[in-house]
Parts: structure tokens; C-alpha cells; sequence
């Protein structure tokens, strides 16, 4: 599918059908629409409720902040009203069409208290929204942290339905999905490794952060390519106001961020970099042999916007991250994204944004033995790049029904890897060719005001994927997959640049509706398929970043998923407090697990030890939040499934997968004592995630050799884990200079030492190879103190 056809054929026949629609309807009503903003820094605001009181009918803003909303002619009072800031009554005489942006201030009553919802008060009930979790930065900023840095994926897996596979463990799983299965979204560009540090860490720079959106069921139209979640994450557009600078020094890494207005406020950027300096701090305490190690990360964040008119404004953004790590060899991994997008407003009921992104990922190894001697080295490259054009289209037909069209185009370039081997001066390339693949989407979907008591929101998603040459197709042999074993390769067909080795097509029904009850409490329900047509390929206990992507292939079908969920969800208290009970149930199809022994780096034949089947996940999540106050928080609990059935695996049986967790209990508590004081806490318990272990051994030369006789996956767990963090906020008067604003962040993890274990391995005895011993591996295994001090002015 070409871009001239895609936008001829597609989108441009429903966008000229659609303006002849609006134009037509648009003689019989007026329309008022805008933007509305944040007064202290000119940020959109996502999520602001407009309502007018006389007609009981209102919108929200859309994720870039623009609102729409249609009403008879006359005289109304439109209330304007966000959680933390002042509502706003305007008195508008609707008598022709309006452009009216709106600026919100801050209520001062509520500035020390924290709000962990950046959504309406009555969402939790009114939307159809369900199995979507938002959380404030300024909430995720008093959470305590690991060694005091505020991280976005570690809090969001206090949410329910989130977990990970143990501490110091990359990327999250959500309802029984694996990390890949999670779409990672910064400013719309995907990032394939959201970690620092192997996972201690994420990518996401707190004080570049605007907005975070977890959606794990009753995924909209809008977003594909993924078969578990979307984290959504926005950047900040940067202080159209007057110039800004902050920061933080902590014990592992500093952050600095920057941002101000230009071109008489028409325009607005923001610039953030964080670097670690561990490798700096512990230099002066390593040996002779360590004073070449490495271990450090930085990224540099950087976003721009400028409004050319009223219709039109245009962002540009980009991040730029990586890890190096290594003594006598050397882990190097970073991504890099940049997103060009273009809002347009074709009238007051049109809405268009644009985002054109580049992302990649790049990882590699190499021996540090190189750099001092020619004669023997080794160094390995591997990435994965992406190319996308997307335009998403906003219509606000009427005040009943607001729909969504739009479509994506993505080109992906795989490199499973280039290694060139030194040894004894003579050198080696080995290497796999590059990959290439298309995918495209077209969709359309429509939220549907019903009755005062019953919303709909329902869509269509259709997905095209090309497996495309320059390259070649593995044929294997038709083989009993019950043996679990290495496919027979019979054949290999080339195919040339541009030509298609292999094709698939996908519809992706979506569907929710939300049936209220009362004014404080509804039912949801909701269902979705999706569709992904990458795949991560790793057989290690948790991911790493060496880890390979590879595209659907005529051997690799795609990954399919069905999800239903079905939620009570409940207000009390004027909306101070909302509880939920969700409970779901998944289907995947075209998972992947790997023969025994699988050699998955630069394996030309890797499609050979792969074997497939399906999966399933099903549970209950109950969450109770308390939005405002001077204590507030949220309790989750989540009690959960998730198998596999894999042919050749486990006697062709159901077995656990391995990231099951049984229970998952989470408790978030923040109070704020006064002005100067705030306090946090949270408490985090875990079932054992499931593990295989010899059932017999046999000695041979007097070595141990364990041996699975029953060849059963997955019938052992490793302990629980439970953990209680705490944190104390204080804040100064000023920062430097007697200017600003500054704060000193005191935190302590793993407050009871807990020896958590993020594995149990069998191992031969050191002093005697004849008996094997099982072994309890913990990452952080002591209490862990730390202090930061934050800024700005």
C-alpha cells in the first residue's frame, strides 16, 4: 500500500464525505471550540471537562488538548473544570460559530494536597473507559523510589494487573502479556527498551513528563500493534510563559531540564539531560583490573512547539538515550526517537493531528581485549529502526456521537546482527542479512452518548503486513511438533528488493459500553482483538538488552489476541473515593517458546528453533483510590492466571507461565503534613513466579548432571516477595540564590530488609561437583537509603 494510495483512496474519501457531513450540519446548530490550557505554563491540558449546565451535555479535551462542542443557538453557562484547578463559569451567547481558548489557574486550596487522577472527577463512573489507569506526576514525583529517582514503570506496577518478573527485572508485563507485548509509546514514537540499567531505571525523564496513560483492555480504534497494552507517555511542550530551569542531584545520577517561550510566546521548548555517575563515584575504590570498567547511562529529551495560526501548530520532539556497560567486555545499548506532529483544525467540529516518527534501537557487545591487543577481539551490532507516517482525525459530529478515523503506515529494518571475530590478527565477519516489513493500518471508530444512562465507544481497526526481500525464506520440513525438537530446513527461496516473501491481513474489532446505574456507580464492558507482527526472541528468565526483535516471517505467524472484560465501578463521597472490580479473560494465539538448547544470536536458522502455541489469562482486579485530601492513595489487588500450551513443551499440556503471579497485593499511601512536609509510603506483595527444576540426576565421572525425567515446565515456585518502602518530601522556601523553589527528598527501600528472590537455579556444590544444590539469587538484598535534592526557579 502506497502513501499516494493510502490517502487518496482511503482517508481522503472518508475526509471529504465527512466535510460535506459537517458542513451541511453545521447550518443548523453552532459549534464553540479551542484549547485549553494551563495559565502558569501555556501547557495543553488532556482530559478538561467542558460542560454546559442548562443542556446537561459536555466533552473532554482530546490528547492534545483541543475541545468541541455543539449546541441550539442562545445564551448558556459553560462550565470549564479539572481535578486541582479552579472551574471556570463562562456565560457565551451561542450565535455563530466560536473559537474560544481557555486558560485554568491552579486552586490554591488544593496545591498541598495530592491528586492521583488526571481525569474528571466522575470518569471512573461516566466513561466508557475501562482497564485504563492514568497517574499524575505530581503523585509518581512523592512515591518513594528506588535510591530516590522518580521512575514512571516501576510506579505504574502498583497499578493492577501490573507486574514484572522480580526487582531489578526490564520492561513490565500487564494481564498475563510479556514485555514486548506492551506498545511503549514517547510522544507517539515506539521505544523498544524503556530501561536504564537493566531495568533498574526507566527512560522517562521526570521533569519532562506531562502525561501517562496505561491502557490494558478496551483498547481504541486508534492504537494497534501490540497483543497486551499501550503506555502512553507525553512530553511537556515547554513553559510558553517565562523561562524555567530544574533539576535534581541525587546519590546515582543528576537531571537538568530547561524551557522558555520564543517568538513573542508564539512558540514554546523544553530540553532535559540526566547522566549517571556511579562509574565516577566508585572509581577511586576499584582494583588495578576494574580501573577500565564502565557503567554509566544518559539521555537528552528535547521538545519544541510553535503556532503558526489559529488552525495550525506544529511539535517537534526527540529523545536520545544510552547504557554502556562493561570491564572485560562491553554492553552498549541506547534508543532514539524523534516525532514531527502538525494539528490542524479544519473548523470547529474537524480535527486533525499528524505525527511523522523515526525510532531505533541499537545494541551490541564487544571485548575491551581489543582495544590493546589487534590480535584477538570480538565485537557484535544488532538494531531495529522504524519509519511512520500517522494522521488521526477528530470529528465532533454532534454532541452525541464524537468519532475517530485514521490510518498509520510503518517501515521496519532489522538487523539480527553483524559480528566481526579477531583471532590471532586473522578477521572474521559473521552475520545475518538485514529484515524488512510493512505494516499498515486503516481505522474508525465512534463514541456514542445513547441515553442519559447508556455509552458506547466501538471501532475498527483493519492491519496489513508485508514481509518484504531483499532476503530469503526458510522452508522447513512438516515435522511431528510434539518432539519439541529442531525443524529440518529443506529449502531456501530469494526474493528480491521490494518483493513480498510473505503477507498477512487482520481485522481488529473494538468494543465498550458503559451502562450507568446511578450517578455514582455503572458497568462496563469491553473487548478488543489485536494484532502484533513483531516479536521479541529470548529465552533467558528475564529479558536483556542483547535480546533479538525479528518480523513475522512465513514461518512466524503473527500474535493474536481477544480480551473481554467486565467492571463494576463505583463513587463515594462526593468522588473523593472510586472503587472498581474488573475481571477479564485473554486469548493469545502465535506464541513463541523455543526448543531445548535454542541458539538465538546470529542464528541463520533460528526459525528452526522456535516452537508455537497459545495462551490464556484470566483474573480479577479489585482497586479502591482516594483522590483528595492530605492522605490519599490506593489499594490494588490482583488475583491472576496465565498459561501456555506450547506443542513439543510440557507433554502438550497447560503449564504456568513465566510470569504468572498468583496474587499481587499493592498499597500506595501519601500524606501531606503541612506545607513544608509531605510523606509517602508504599508496601508491595507478590506470589513466587513458577520455575522448573530437575525431578532426577545422574553422576558421570563423578559430575552431577540434573535431569527433568517427567519433562513437566513450570511445576515449582520460587518465594514470595514483599517489600515496604517509605519516603519523607521536604520543602524549602527557595532554591538558589534566594530564587525558586527546591525540596529535599529522603527515601528508604526495602525498609525491612527483605531478601527478595528474583530466582532459584540448581547448581553443581563447588567443593563437591557429585551433589547439586539449589540456589536463591536476590538483586537487592539490603535496605537502601538515599537523599535528593530537586529545583527550580
Amino acid at each position: 500500500m502506497t502513501l499516494k494510495y493510502f490517502f487518496k483512496n482511503g482517508l481522503g474519501a472518508i475526509l471529504l464525505l465527512l466535510t460535506i457531513f459537517t458542513k451541511s450540519y453545521s447550518q443548523e446548530k453552532v459549534t464553540l471550540s479551542g484549547y485549553v490550557k494551563d495559565a502558569r505554563n501555556g501547557e495543553d491540558m488532556i482530559g478538561v471537562s467542558i460542560f454546559i449546565n442548562d443542556l446537561k451535555i459536555g466533552v473532554q479535551t482530546n490528547v492534545y488538548g483541543f475541545y468541541s462542542i455543539t449546541a441550539p443557538t442562545g445564551k448558556y453557562k459553560v462550565s470549564v473544570s479539572y481535578i486541582g484547578y479552579k472551574t471556570q463559569i463562562l456565560s457565551l451567547d451561542f450565535d455563530k460559530n466560536k473559537n474560544v481558548d481557555i486558560e485554568l489557574k491552579e486552586d490554591e486550596r488544593v496545591l498541598d494536597e495530592i491528586v492521583v487522577s488526571t481525569k474528571r472527577e466522575d470518569d471512573n463512573v461516566k466513561t466508557t473507559e475501562m482497564s485504563v489507569n492514568k497517574v499524575e506526576m505530581k503523585t509518581i514525583k512523592k512515591m518513594p523510589a528506588l535510591l530516590g529517582e522518580v521512575d514512571v514503570i516501576r510506579s505504574i506496577q502498583f497499578l493492577p494487573g501490573v507486574s514484572s518478573v522480580g526487582e531489578g527485572s526490564s520492561g513490565f508485563n500487564v494481564r498475563g502479556g510479556a514485555i514486548d507485548q506492551n506498545l511503549v509509546l514517547l510522544d507517539e514514537a515506539p521505544v523498544y527498551n524503556a530501561s536504564h540499567l537493566f531495568g533498574f531505571f526507566s527512560v522517562f525523564n521526570p521533569d519532562i513528563v506531562k502525561d501517562v496513560k496505561l491502557i490494558k483492555g478496551g483498547i481504541p480504534a486508534a492504537y494497534g500493534g501490540r497483543v497486551s497494552s499501550i503506555l502512553d507517555v507525553r512530553m511537556k511542550e515547554g513553559n510558553s510563559k517565562k523561562a524555567e530551569f530544574s533539576g535534581g542531584l541525587g546519590t546515582i545520577f543528576s537531571r537538568f531540564a530547561y524551557e522558555r517561550p520564543f517568538a513573542k510566546e508564539k512558540g514554546s521548548f523544553v530540553v532535559a539531560l540526566r547522566r549517571s555517575y556511579i562509574d565516577i563515584l566508585a572509581k577511586p575504590f576499584l582494583n588495578a583490573d576494574l580501573k577500565g570498567s564502565r557503567f554509566y547511562f544518559y539521555d537528552f529529551t528535547a521538545k519544541a512547539n510553535y503556532k503558526i495560526n489559529d488552525k495550525n501548530t506544529v511539535y517537534l520532539s526527540g529523545y536520545f538515550g544510552r547504557d554502556v556497560f562493561g570491564a572485560d567486555f562491553g554492553f552498549n545499548w541506547g534508543n532514539s526517537t524523534s516525532t514531527f506532529r502538525w494539528n490542524h483544525v479544519f473548523n470547529n467540529k474537524l480535527f486533525l493531528n499528524t505525527t511523522v516518527f523515526y525510532s531505533n534501537y541499537d545494541y551490541s557487545l564487544d571485548s575491551d581485549l581489543k582495544k590493546e591487543n589487534n590480535q584477538d577481539s570480538f565485537s557484535w551490532q544488532s538494531n531495529i529502526v522504524n519509519y511512520s507516517i500517522k494522521p488521526d482525525f477528530n470529528w465532533y459530529a454532534n454532541n452525541k456521537n464524537t468519532i475517530s478515523f485514521g490510518g498509520q503506515i510503518i517501515y521496519y529494518s532489522f538487523n539480527p546482527g553483524q559480528a566481526t571475530a579477531v583471532s590471532g590478527g586473522e578477521s572474521r565477519s559473521i552475520g545475518l542479512p538485514n529484515k524488512y516489513a510493512v505494516e499498515s493500518a486503516l481505522y474508525i471508530g465512534n463514541e456514542q452518548k445513547v441515553s442519559e444512562k447508556v455509552t458506547l465507544n466501538y471501532g475498527l481497526r483493519y492491519s496489513n503486513y508485508s514481509y518484504l526481500g531483499t532476503g530469503s525464506a526458510t522452508i522447513l520440513k512438516e515435522t511431528d511438533v510434539q518432539t519439541g525438537e529442531r525443524k529440518e530446513i529443506v529449502n531456501t527461496v530469494s526474493y528480491g528488493k521490494g518483493e513480498t516473501i510473505q503477507n498477512y491481513g487482520n481485522f481488529e474489532p473494538r468494543f465498550a459500553i458503559n451502562i450507568g446505574l446511578n450517578n455514582t456507580s455503572s458497568i462496563k464492558i469491553g473487548y478488543n482483538r489485536l494484532a502484533q507482527y513483531i516479536h521479541l526472541l529470548s529465552n533467558t528468565v528475564a529479558s536483556s538488552p542483547l535480546d533479538v526483535w525479528t518480523p513475522s516471517s512465513n514461518n512466524i505467524k503473527p500474535q493474536l489476541s481477544d480480551q473481554i472484560a467486565v467492571g463494576y465501578f463505583k463513587n463515594l463521597s462526593d468522588n473523593m473515593y472510586e472503587t472498581s472490580v474488573e475481571v477479564y479473560y485473554k486469548t493469545l494465539e502465535n506464541q513463541i517458546d523455543y526448543i531445548r538448547n535454542a541458539d538465538l544470536l546470529l542464528n541463520p536458522s533460528v526459525e528452526a528453533d522456535l516452537l508455537f502455541g497459545k495462551g490464556r489469562a484470566y483474573g480479577a482486579e479489585f482497586f479502591a483510590k482516594k483522590n483528595k485530601g492530605k492522605l490519599n492513595g490506593w489499594v490494588s489487588y490482583t488475583l491472576a492466571r496465565t498459561e501456555r500450551k506450547i506443542d513439543g513443551l510440557n507433554n502438550n499440556n497447560w503449564f504456568a507461565s513465566r510470569i504468572d503471579k498468583l496474587h499481587n497485593l499493592s498499597v500506595v499511601g501519601i500524606f501531606d503534613l503541612n506545607k513544608k512536609w509531605s510523606f509517602g509510603t508504599t508496601f508491595s506483595y507478590s506470589s513466587g513466579t513458577p520455575a522448573s527444576f530437575p525431578t532426577n540426576k545422574f553422576t558421570w565421572q563423578g559430575i552431577a548432571l540434573p535431569q527433568n525425567y517427567t519433562d513437566e515446565r513450570n511445576t515449582y515456585r520460587i518465594p514470595a516477595s514483599h517489600r515496604l518502602d517509605i519516603s519523607a518530601t521536604k520543602k524549602n522556601k527557595h532554591a538558589l540564590f534566594k530564587k525558586g523553589e527546591s525540596e529535599w527528598v529522603f527515601s528508604v527501600y526495602n525498609v525491612y530488609n527483605r531478601k527478595n528472590p528474583f530466582s532459584v537455579y540448581v547448581r553443581q556444590n563447588e567443593d563437591n561437583p557429585a551433589v547439586t544444590e539449589a540456589v536463591k539469587y536476590s538483586v537487592f538484598a539490603s535496605i537502601l537509603p538515599s537523599v535528593t535534592y530537586n529545583f527550580k526557579f
